[in-house]
């Protein structure tokens, strides 16, 4: 067994369950791990189960006031009006809402401490990256921000430069606000332009608070990007801003939802280059991190023609097995997949894509070309506070 990656997985997170209907179908869960099972990728990573996160480690993060409105809101769904975000179309109350949402925030703070005591070199959680949820409210679906956890947690254990990309089409917004004023965190986050999708921040000109401008980062994404235009913007901003803040872990947030069959959102990516940009995101940690990389999963509601296999190729790019695209998807998961959804599963792994794109420093700026002038923008706006030219 390659103990060098943890697997955060225990069955009971699929109990986070907003009810029929709603768009976060914890069916998406069981489906990736019994992929995963299926590929034979929990022998290859360590599955590990952490404990729930207590009171104490919340409070790393939320108030005191929210995690005690989130307990009585699980006790009694029906006393949910909306106050704290909790009992609204996007986030409704159910019964155990707190024990489903603390044990999901307890696998990324396990995979903080692991990764940070060395334990393991990298860890996943694709029930995590609920990247919504402020210090005092539910949002967007999210009740406990795991992925602003795991951050601060890091920080606790000792860390002083931790890096945060999230490439789910949603703007990151509540890892952003949780430290907005802290330049011991760089947040990334690639997302579809604020003008046409939820939760409407995440414009260039958002760089972090006094105490830490630059130290956010953010690509407004034009509705409609594909692989191309979505590698190209990574990588014209990523890999410079990490290189320049040299973080100690980086943790990554892997939302399927920028895929083009996606019902929430209107960027047109595959699995191909979700995939691709898994791989650069173990690259970029082996480089610039010491290899310390914490993965999380994140939106994506197309459940069982991409979450599925998006998230399966970042284990086993984290494992260190990486499965072929052209592969087959295992009989035995499509009959699973059946079996609980009634739908057909996809048959292989890949889209059918090459992912290419054009380099930024090889091919340079387009001005007519909105995609180019979304990343001139944010360059221009956070590169000269991290020592770089826009």
């Amino acid at each position: 067994m390659n103990v060098r990656a943890h697997l955060m997985w225990d069955e009971a997170v699929t109990g986070y369950n907003f009810g029929p209907g709603h768009p976060m179908d914890p069916v998406r869960l069981g489906l990736t791990m019994r992929l995963v099972e299926a590929f034979g990728l929990d022998r290859e990573a360590k599955v590990v189960a952490a404990k729930p996160a207590g009171d104490s480690m919340l409070r790393l993060v939320h108030r005191p006031d929210y995690v005690e409105a989130v307990r009585r809101a699980s006790a009694d769904p029906a006393s949910a009006d909306g106050s704290y975000g909790l009992g609204t179309a996007d986030d409704p109350a159910f019964a155990g809402m707190h024990e489903a949402a603390a044990l999901i925030a307890g696998q990324s703070v396990g995979a903080a401490e692991a990764v940070w005591g060395g334990q393991a070199l990298r860890a996943v959680n694709f029930s995590g990256g609920l990247h919504h949820a402020m210090a005092g409210s539910a949002a967007g679906f999210c009740v406990y921000n795991d992925a602003a956890l795991a951050v601060a947690r890091l920080l606790e254990l000792g860390a002083q430069r931790v890096a945060y990309v999230d490439v789910d089409v949603h703007h990151g917004d509540g890892v952003q606000a949780a430290f907005w004023d802290d330049p011991r965190v760089l947040t990334i986050s690639l997302h579809e332009h604020p003008q046409t999708l939820f939760p409407q921040t995440g414009w260039p000109q958002e760089t972090g608070g006094p105490k830490a401008e630059g130290s956010a980062v953010n690509v407004a994404l034009p509705a409609g990007t594909g692989d191309a235009g979505w590698l190209r913007a990574f990588h014209a901003v990523v890999p410079e801003l990490l290189a320049a803040f040299q973080p100690e872990v980086l943790v990554t947030q892997h939302g399927a939802d920028t895929h083009i069959e996606d019902p929430l959102a209107h960027l047109a990516v595959t699995v191909d280059a979700q995939r691709a940009v898994a791989q650069s995101c173990r690259r970029l940690a082996d480089e610039h991190s010491g290899g310390r990389w914490i993965a999380l999963g994140g939106g994506g509601y197309a459940v069982v023609d991409v979450v599925p296999r998006t998230w399966t190729h970042l284990v086993a790019i984290a494992a260190g097995r990486p499965v072929d695209p052209q592969s087959e998807t295992p009989d035995e998961w499509r009959h699973e997949v059946y079996a609980r959804t009634r739908q057909q599963a996809p048959l292989r792994m890949t889209d059918g894509r090459e992912p290419s794109w054009r380099g930024w420093e090889e091919w340079g700026y387009d001005p007519d070309d909105a995609l180019d002038r979304a990343v001139v923008a944010t360059r221009r706006a956070v590169f000269p506070w991290q020592g770089l030219l826009p």
